[in-house]
C-alpha cells in the first residue's frame, strides 16, 4: 500500500488484530538476516568437512541412492535430486556439468561440455551418469554419516558427506554470498596426498595451486590461499618460427573463445599486430597467431602478456562453513583440518568394523555352544510354547559360559538361535567354525593394531589412494616466477606524435603541426623547452607544454644510455656552462629546471644522444676588446656526465655568438653488462644470475637447444628463452666447443670439435645429424673436456669405466663434420665430468673523484677536464657514472618531489695571494678566460 495504515479504518470489532500487526522494517531487517544466513550456510558457501555445496551434495547422495553400476540418464538424477533440492533442476544440472567436468568424483558420458573453449554440455536427457570408483571409495559410508531430514521431511540426507581425501582444495569452489565470497582455487592431487601425508608426519604444508588447463602460474604472492593473495597465470605460448606464435595451454578461469576475443580486441586498438589467428582447438588446445611482416615475436609474446587474457591475476579467498559459521582460513590450515578429519572417519571406520567382527564371534561361538551343549534339544526348551520360558531356560543352560563373552546375551541374541532351522543345526561343522572364528580373531588383532596406530594406518590410506588413482593425475601447470612486463616497453607505435615548437604544443591530433614520430599511445614524452625547463607528459591529443620547445621525444624511464649535451647562459651572471647529463626518472607533469634556476637563462646548445655520443662543437664569442681569439672548440667527451640537477662547468665569461656542430663524436660509455636470469629466463642488466658479459654494437648471444640446434640472437632485453635451452654464452668466433652427440642412423656416439659459424640472427642451425634417433648428448666449451664413459668390451661384453680427455681424440674441424667415435666399444652411457670455463666476471668499474666548479674567479684555471675522453684504440673499463647530487631516483609514478640529494663539498682550492704590479702582464686567452703570463 502507498498510504500509510489508518487506525480509525480498522473496524471496531478488529481491535485484537492490531495487536498481531509488525511493522515493514522489522519483517525486513529479520527476513534480511534470515536470508543472508540461508544463503552463505545452504547455497554459496562449502562445508570444510566435505569440500561440497548443499546442491552438490544431494547430487552425489543422489547418485549414491541410484547407484547400481552402470550410467544413469542426467535427467533422471536431477528428477531424484529435487526430492533434497528445494530448488529448479536448472541449477541442480549446471551443479552436476560442473562436477562432472572436474573429472573426479563422477563417471561421464556423452557430450559434458569442454571448460577449456566454453562449449556448453548437451541437454541432460542425452547425457548419462554415475559415481567414480574413487568417489565410492573416499565418500560414502553410511554408519559414519550424520543425517538429517530433508526440506520436506519425507526423506533424509547427509549433513555432510564422510570425505575421506582433501576434496574441496581438489576441486576448487567459487561462490557469491550475501555479504561474503569465497573462492578456492584447485590443487593438485598427487600433492595434496602428498602433503596430507606431511602433516600426519608432523610437517607443515605448503600448497599452491594446480590448474586443469595447465598454463604457468607465478604463485610467489599467493598468500596461502587467503584474502590479499594474487596467482599471475600465464598461457604458455610457443614460437613455432620467426612468423608464428601457438598458444598450447590456455590461463585458468579463460577459454579458447575469450582469448581469441582478447588478443582481437588488442589487435584493433594497435596494441599488438598480428595478421592472421586461427582456432585449431581439438583434444588439446592450439591457437595459432600468425604475424604482420617486420613483428619481433619476442615483443610479440611480452604484448600479448600485457594486453591480451595471455596473462590474468587471480585473487583468492578461501572461505568455508566450519561449525554452521563462515571463516576464512589458509590453504595449509584446510589440508590439516582435512587431513585430520579423515583420520577420524578411518578412527570410527575401525572401530565399527571392530564391533562387527566381534559380533559375529560372539554369535558364531554362542551358536557352538548351543549345537555342541545340545541344548536345542532339551526337554525343557522343546516342551515349551512361552518365549520367557524359553529365554528362561536358554539363560539358565548358558551361564556357565557367560565369562567366555564379551558383552551380556539379550533377548534378541536367544531369538536368533531359537529361530536357526533344524537343517542348519544339523549340518553345523564344529571344525569350520572353529577356523572361522580364528580368522576373525586375527583379524580383530589387525584391527586393534591399526586403531592403536592410527596415523600409520592413515599414512598407508593416503599412500594407497595415491598408488590407485594418482596415475595421470601429475601437475598440469608449471610453477614459474614472472618478470612484469612494462606495458609501455612493448606496446606498438600505433599513433602519430606532432608538435607546434613555437606556441607549445604537442600531441596526437596536432596533424597540421610537425611530425615529431610514432608512438603508443600509452607512452610519456619528454620535453625540453629553449629557457632550460624540462617536463614529461603522457600521450594526449593535445596538451600544452611551454612555448619555444627545442626537443621532443618518447621518454624512456630509467634509460641511462641517452645522454643529453647541453651549453646554457645563466641568467643573472651571464655567464655559460657545459654540462652532460642522463634523464631516468621523474615526477610526471613537473617542470625541472635544468640551468641555475636565474631568470632569463637560455639554451644556446642541446643534442640528444640515445647511447651517450659526444660531438665537437665550436663556440664564437661576440667581439671584446680583450679578447684575442673570437672562437674556440668544446670537446663533450671531455665533460663528465652526471645528473640533470649538476650546475655543469663554465664554458665562458663572454657573450657567445654562436655554437655550430664540428663534428659528430663516437659513444664515451662503456659497453653493456648483461646477465641472465636462469628462473626468469630473461635477460637483464640488474646483476641477477649469470653474467655473460659486456655487449656493444654488433654482439651476439649464442644459445644452444636441447635437440642440437642452435641461434645467434641480439643482447636484446625482450628476447625470449626456452626451458630447451641448455647452453647460452656471449658468441666468440674463436672459441672452439666440444659436442657429443647420438648418430641415429649408424648408432654410434660421436664426438666433435669445432667454432660456430656467424650465422644471421634469428636463424636456427642444427649442429648434430637430422637423421630419426639422434640426439645431443652435451656440449663444452672447455679447452680440455673429460668425459666419462661406461662401456662394454670385448666378445664378454665386460663392463669397463674409463676417462677420455675429448681435446685428444679429436682436431678442431668444421661446424658441420659429423666427428669420431667416442670408442669402438658398446657404449652404455657417457657424461661430462669437468666442468666448461670459468664464467666471465663483471669488471669492476672505476670511478674518479669528481670536482664540480661551482664559481670561477680570476684564478681559476679554464675548463677543467673531468673525465678522460675513450679513445679508440684503448677501451676503457670505466662507465660514466652520475653526480653524487643527481636526483635520479625520483619515479615517474610519485605524486611529490623527492628532494635533491646535497652536493658533495670539493676539497677546498688552495688560493694563491699575489699582487699585479704591472697590468701589462694581464691578458684574456681564447676562451675569455683571465690569465697571467
Amino acid at each position: 500500500m502507498s498510504e500509510d495504515l489508518n487506525p480509525n479504518d480498522i473496524p471496531a470489532n478488529s481491535e485484537e488484530k492490531l495487536h498481531n500487526i509488525t511493522s515493514l522494517d522489522g519483517l525486513y531487517e529479520n527476513w534480511f538476516l534470515d536470508y543472508a544466513s540461508y544463503v552463505i550456510l545452504d547455497r554459496a558457501v562449502p562445508h570444510i568437512n566435505d569440500g561440497l555445496k548443499p546442491v552438490q551434495r544431494r547430487i552425489l547422495h543422489s547418485l549414491k541412492e541410484m547407484d547400481d553400476g552402470r550410467f544413469n540418464k542426467a535427467a533422471n538424477v536431477i528428477g531424484n535430486t529435487m526430492k533434497y533440492h528445494p530448488h529448479g533442476d536448472a541449477s541442480i544440472g549446471d551443479a552436476m556439468v560442473q562436477i562432472g567436468q572436474k573429472n573426479l568424483m563422477i563417471d561421464c558420458q556423452g557430450n559434458w561440455g569442454d571448460p577449456v573453449t566454453g562449449d556448453s554440455a548437451a541437454a541432460p536427457r542425452y547425457i548419462e551418469a554415475r559415481l567414480s570408483k574413487f568417489a565410492l571409495e573416499v565418500a560414502f559410508n553410511a554408519d559414519t554419516t550424520i543425517w538429517q531430514a530433508s526440506y520436506d521431511g519425507r526423506n533424509k540426507e547427509p549433513i555432510t558427506l564422510p570425505v575421506k581425501f582433501p576434496l574441496l582444495l581438489a576441486q576448487g569452489a567459487e561462490g557469491i554470498a550475501v555479504g561474503l565470497a569465497t573462492k578456492i582455487l584447485p590443487h593438485n592431487f598427487i600433492e595434496l596426498i602428498d602433503a596430507s601425508i606431511d602433516v600426519l608426519k608432523g610437517g607443515t604444508p605448503n600448497l599452491l595451486p594446480d590448474f586443469p588447463t595447465g598454463g604457468m602460474a607465478d604463485a610467489s604472492g599467493y598468500n596461502d590461499g587467503q584474502r590479499g593473495g594474487k596467482v599471475r597465470v600465464r598461457a604458455k605460448i610457443v614460437e613455432r618460427d620467426k612468423k608464428t606464435l601457438a598458444i598450447t595451454e590456455i590461463p585458468f578461469s579463460t577459454t579458447t573463445g575469450s582469448l581469441i576475443d582478447s588478443i582481437i580486441s588488442a589487435n584493433d586498438k594497435g596494441k599488438i599486430k598480428i595478421k592472421k589467428i586461427e582456432d585449431n582447438t581439438a583434444q588439446n588446445v592450439e591457437i595459432m597467431i600468425h604475424l604482420a611482416p617486420g613483428i619481433s615475436p619476442d615483443v610479440t609474446i611480452d604484448a600479448l602478456f600485457a594486453f591480451t587474457d595471455c596473462e590474468v591475476s587471480i585473487s583468492p579467498n578461501t572461505c568455508v562453513i566450519q561449525d554452521d559459521k563462515p571463516r576464512f582460513m589458509s590453504v595449509n590450515d584446510m589440508l590439516a583440518e582435512s587431513t585430520h578429519f579423515t583420520r577420524e572417519l578411518l578412527k570410527q571406520e575401525l572401530q565399527i568394523k571392530l564391533k562387527e567382527l566381534m559380533e559375529k564371534i560372539f554369535f558364531s561361538s554362542l551358536l557352538k555352544i548351543f549345537i555342541q551343549e545340545g541344548m536345542y534339544k532339551h526337554a525343557d526348551y522343546e516342551g515349551s510354547s512361552n518365549f520367557e520360558q524359553v529365554l528362561e531356560v536358554l539363560n539358565r543352560l548358558f551361564e556357565p559360559f557367560f565369562p567366555q563373552f564379551y558383552r551380556e546375551i539379550l533377548a534378541d541374541d536367544y531369538k536368533k538361535l531359537i529361530d536357526k532351522p533344524m537343517s542348519s543345526i544339523t549340518r553345523f561343522d564344529v571344525k569350520k567354525t572353529d577356523e572361522q572364528i580364528k580368522a576373525l580373531e586375527a583379524e580383530i588383532k589387525t584391527v586393534k593394531h591399526h586403531l592403536k596406530h592410527l596415523t600409520e594406518y592413515t599414512i598407508d590410506w593416503f599412500a594407497k589412494l595415491k598408488e590407485k588413482y594418482g596415475k595421470g593425475r601429475e601437475r598440469k601447470t608449471e610453477l614459474r616466477t614472472f618478470d612484469k612486463v612494462e606495458a609501455a616497453q612493448v606496446a606498438l607505435a600505433n599513433v602519430k606524435l606532432y608538435v607546434n615548437r613555437v606556441d607549445g604544443f604537442i600531441g596526437t591530433g596536432l596533424k597540421k603541426d610537425e611530425f615529431v614520430g610514432d608512438c603508443s599511445d600509452i607512452d610519456e614524452i619528454i620535453v625540453f623547452r629553449s629557457d632550460g625547463l624540462c617536463v614529461i607528459t603522457k600521450v594526449q591529443d593535445k596538451v600544452f607544454v611551454g612555448k619555444d620547445i627545442i626537443h621532443v621525444a618518447v621518454f624512456k624511464k630509467n634509460d641511462e644510455r641517452t645522454v643529453y649535451n647541453m651549453i646554457y647562459k645563466d641568467g643573472a651572471s651571464g655567464v655559460s656552462y657545459v654540462k652532460r647529463f642522463s634523464v631516468t626518472g621523474v615526477t610526471r607533469d613537473k617542470e625541472y629546471d635544468l640551468t641555475k634556476g636565474s631568470k632569463a637563462s637560455k639554451v644556446l646548445y642541446f643534442s640528444a644522444n640515445p647511447n651517450g655520443e659526444a660531438e665537437i662543437i665550436n663556440v664564437q664569442l661576440k667581439p671584446h676588446s680583450k679578447l684575442k681569439k673570437l672562437q674556440f672548440d668544446e670537446d663533450f667527451a671531455n665533460i663528465a656526465i652526471k645528473g640533470r640537477g649538476s650546475m655543469g662547468n663554465i664554458v665562458t665569461k663572454y657573450p657567445v655568438k654562436k655554437i655550430t656542430l664540428k663534428s659528430k663524436g663516437i659513444s664515451t660509455l662503456s659497453g653493456r653488462k648483461i646477465w641472465y636470469d636462469e628462473i626468469l629466463k630473461r635477460l637483464n642488466v640488474d646483476s641477477r644470475g649469470k653474467y655473460l658479459g659486456e655487449f656493444d654494437g654488433d654482439d651476439r648471444i649464442l644459445t644452444v637447444m636441447s635437440n642440437g640446434i642452435y641461434e645467434l640472437t641480439s643482447f636484446d632485453l625482450n628476447n625470449h628463452f626456452f626451458d630447451s635451452m641448455i647452453l647460452i654464452e656471449k658468441y666468440d668466433p674463436e672459441k672452439v666447443y666440444t659436442v657429443v652427440h647420438y648418430e641415429g642412423k649408424s648408432k654410434n656416439y660421436l664426438v666433435k670439435r669445432f667454432m660456430f659459424e656467424n650465422t644471421p640472427p634469428g636463424k636456427e642451425t642444427s649442429i648434430i645429424s637430422e637423421e630419426n634417433g639422434s640426439k645431443m648428448i652435451f656440449i663444452s666449451g672447455a679447452s680440455q673436456p673429460v668425459a666419462k664413459v661406461d662401456q662394454l668390451k670385448g666378445k664378454t661384453q665386460t663392463p669397463e669405466t674409463i676417462e677420455i680427455n675429448l681435446a685428444e681424440l679429436i682436431d678442431v674441424k668444421g661446424m658441420k663434420a659429423m666427428g669420431n667415435r667416442v670408442t669402438v666399444h658398446t657404449i652404455q652411457t657417457v657424461e661430462l665430468i669437468a666442468s666448461s670455463e670459468p664464467e666471465p666476471e663483471p669488471v669492476a668499474e672505476v670511478e674518479e673523484e669528481i670536482i664540480e666548479e661551482t664559481e670561477e674567479s680570476e684564478d681559476t684555471p679554464p675548463i677543467a677536464t673531468e673525465k678522460p675522453a675513450k679513445s679508440e684504440e684503448t677501451e676503457s673499463v670505466e662507465s660514466p657514472k652520475k653526480s653524487v647530487e643527481s636526483p635520479e631516483a625520483e619515479s615517474v609514478e610519485e605524486s611529490e618531489e623527492t628532494p635533491k640529494q646535497e652536493s658533495v663539498e670539493p676539497p677546498p682550492i688552495k688560493k694563491i695571494d699575489f699582487e699585479i704590479t704591472n697590468p701589462d702582464d694581464i691578458d684574456i686567452d681564447d676562451k675569455g678566460q683571465l690569465g697571467l703570463f
